[in-house]
């Protein structure tokens, strides 16, 4: 630790910076993070550590899907403004929850191939009287916050590999989105909008591009040395596919940037260049989006270590001097702090035990230490965190009482990174650079390894420690709400949603929300009382992939949840899913050596919506399929009869052979599932 860091455990934290009106009145919930240094704190203490046992439901609203729920809900003079699955926005009345309006932007269904990580949405942005929404098709909306009527609309991208998941951030007059899409072979760029006018007023990217083109900017010219080969046929990636944060004062916005295309270093040159600004924190000036500063939390990134984490603002006293610094919980397991004027290292810190990529960091630049057993080339390497991270998109939250950071952890997450050497980019599939299923003996030890282990946990960023932490019986934990009752407000994927002391993590109430919950919560004064409201709608790249290791994950029917003391509503869940295991629908006649390439191929191509193997989650189990859907197998996967259900054609991707394998691997599946357990 640093003289000037250690020295800060003697120094009071400073106050924040002075905030306009609006972010004041703990009343409303009027941005993501409710203010803009992404605090998520609410200054409403009617509910608090000695009232919350009285926390009642006041009204439930369903949602009618089964995807994933994880945007944080605006919230003005009465009226709650939020997303669900495929980009549908919506206002409801905070007290009663009924519907306002409802608008459905249409995107095509088709599109469900092109997005990783569920058809999700994380929210909206508000100002002077409009609602602003980005779509899985790219588009950013305006919409009449009184009336849902679209003002105007403005295509981000024509590439239909990109997409739209995260929130858009008001930058003065401006509308600041990002985008997703590099695990399809896609460019990062960040853009601003005028909020008037739709216009597009600057654009920011963050890989370079063809060199024989130009480069937009010196940054863009600066990263390209960092960069091997042709990089930028398979787009680079980089994409700022979550939300970008704002200081006023300092006129920057931050982000952070996402994996590179391919993923594995061996396959984008020799393997020892950064890549640039992959995997990084960036700020840019607002008024024109260029380039403030870099940092590059994992250089090179061999392991899908976004840095796309929610960033905190922090104001604090060092030596005697202020120092406004910028915070994250990154998904390679370290807890950064840095200066968010300058982009300079402060600290590095591991926030969940058994970190295996790195040894540390570098003391002065934060720089990782990568270790022989996180890198090994094109060797196959096991590493931990796996792609899902220590922390990922959702939110953390910060006490200016407690001076503590809470945040959902997963501890112990391993995974085989095997680069295939033969990879070549094709834009009509995914560019992840790892096609080939690893057989290896890596895959025994990493299934023989303790499950991962989720906590809420609560972090002191100056002490660089855990203050204490809390184990939950499932791995995934959703974003985090604190509030000046002492109280800290959390859902998990097992549906319930509870509420912990802030100060040492006793749990005080919970309630079962009938569905896993990945979205954090928000609280809001109605008349004169405090409600909280959460989303609750199991989803995202964890629900898809329905690890086994997961636990006790519960998927259902979504819904919206609002409490209050003295609520009486009661919840009445739709039941979800199978009661009774699968009946094969005919018998299985192919080879042993058939299931098994059927196999590998279901659970490189069909298990991030269907599955590992084939298990699912939120989408159709297909064990579960009749006899009649079988007969018409081909003619849905290759002949893309469902793609407006979401189902596209894969006549790209499979050949009628390999598709004959897939259906004999789901008829053993569905066969082995029908077996009575052993006794």
């Amino acid at each position: 630790m640093s003289k000037p860091f250690a020295s800060a455990l003697f120094f009071l934290l400073l106050a924040s910076c002075a905030r306009r009106a609006p972010e004041t009145d703990g009343a409303n919930w009027l941005m993501y993070g409710r203010t803009t240094d992404d605090h998520r704190f609410s200054p409403l203490n009617q509910v608090t550590e000695q009232t919350v046992p009285k926390l009642g439901l006041v009204w439930s609203r369903e949602l009618n899907t089964t995807r994933g729920l994880e945007a944080t809900p605006l919230v003005e003079d009465g009226v709650i403004y939020t997303t669900g699955d495929w980009s549908i926005a919506y206002a409801l009345d905070a007290k009663t929850g009924n519907i306002l309006w409802m608008y459905d932007p249409k995107v095509p269904r088709d599109r469900a191939y092109f997005i990783c990580c569920d058809v999700v949405n994380r929210g909206v942005a508000l100002h002077n009287g409009k609602v602003y929404l980005g779509t899985l098709d790219a588009r950013l909306i305006a919409l009449d916050a009184k009336t849902g009527a679209p003002v105007w609309t403005a295509v981000t991208a024509e590439n239909k590999a990109y997409s739209i998941t995260g929130y858009p951030r008001i930058a003065k007059n401006l509308v600041i989105i990002g985008n997703a899409g590099a695990e399809y072979g896609v460019r990062g760029y960040i853009s601003a909008y005028d909020a008037e006018t739709g216009k597009l007023a600057w654009r920011a990217y963050t890989v370079p591009g063809d060199p024989s083109k130009g480069f937009e900017s010196k940054a863009m010219q600066d990263a390209a040395k960092t960069w091997e080969g042709e990089w930028w046929k398979a787009g680079g990636g980089g994409t700022p596919w979550e939300g970008v944060v704002y200081d006023p004062s300092l006129d920057l916005l931050y982000f952070g940037t996402g994996n590179a295309s391919a993923w594995y270093r061996a396959l984008r040159g020799k393997g020892d260049k950064d890549s640039l600004y992959t995997a990084s924190i960036m700020a840019v000036h607002a008024s024109n989006g260029e380039l403030a500063w870099y940092f590059q939390t994992s250089p090179g990134d061999n392991w899908d270590y976004d840095a796309t984490q929610p960033l905190m603002q922090l104001d604090v006293t060092i030596n005697g001097q202020p120092r406004k610094l910028i915070m994250q919980a990154n998904k390679n397991g370290f807890f950064y702090v840095l200066d968010r004027q300058t982009g300079e290292f402060i600290s590095g810190t591991p926030f969940v035990p058994g970190v295996t990529w790195a040894s540390g960091l570098e003391p002065k630049t934060g720089r990782p230490l990568v270790t022989p057993a996180g890198y090994a080339g094109s060797k196959p390497v096991l590493v931990s965190p796996g792609p899902g991270g220590a922390h990922n998109w959702n939110p953390m939250a910060y006490n200016p009482s407690t001076r503590l950071v809470y945040l959902p952890a997963k501890a112990g997450s391993q995974f085989v990174h095997a680069p295939n050497m033969s990879w070549k980019y094709d834009a009509d599939r995914n560019n992840l650079g790892d096609l080939a299923t690893y057989e290896g003996p890596l895959n025994a030890k990493m299934l023989a390894a303790p499950p991962p282990q989720g906590e809420l946990l609560a972090w002191d960023p100056i002490a660089r420690r855990a203050a204490w932490q809390v184990t939950y019986p499932v791995q995934e934990g959703g974003g985090v709400l604190a509030t000046a009752g002492n109280l800290v407000f959390q859902g998990r994927a097992d549906g319930i949603f509870a509420a912990y002391r802030a100060t040492d993590g006793q749990q005080l109430w919970e309630f079962d929300a009938g569905t896993g919950i990945i979205a954090p919560p928000v609280t809001y004064l109605v008349d004169g009382q405090q409600y909280v409201s959460v989303m609750a709608g199991w989803g995202g790249s964890s629900a898809l992939f329905n690890a086994p290791t997961e636990g006790k994950v519960k998927p259902g029917y979504g819904r919206i949840l609002t409490f209050a003391l003295n609520g009486t509503a009661t919840l009445h869940a739709p039941a979800y899913g199978h009661k009774e295991p699968p009946t094969p629908a005919m018998p299985v006649t192919a080879s042993a050596k058939t299931i098994h390439e059927g196999g590998l191929l279901f659970n490189n191509q069909c298990a991030p919506c269907h599955g590992i193997n084939a298990v699912a989650g939120p989408t159709p189990d297909l064990r579960y399929l009749t006899k009649a859907e079988h007969a018409q197998f081909d003619n849905i996967v290759l002949g893309g009869a469902r793609a407006e259900l979401g189902m596209p054609s894969f006549q790209k991707i499979f050949t009628p052979a390999q598709v004959h394998a897939i259906q004999a691997y789901i008829l053993s599946r569905a066969a082995d599932s029908a077996k009575p357990a052993p006794k």
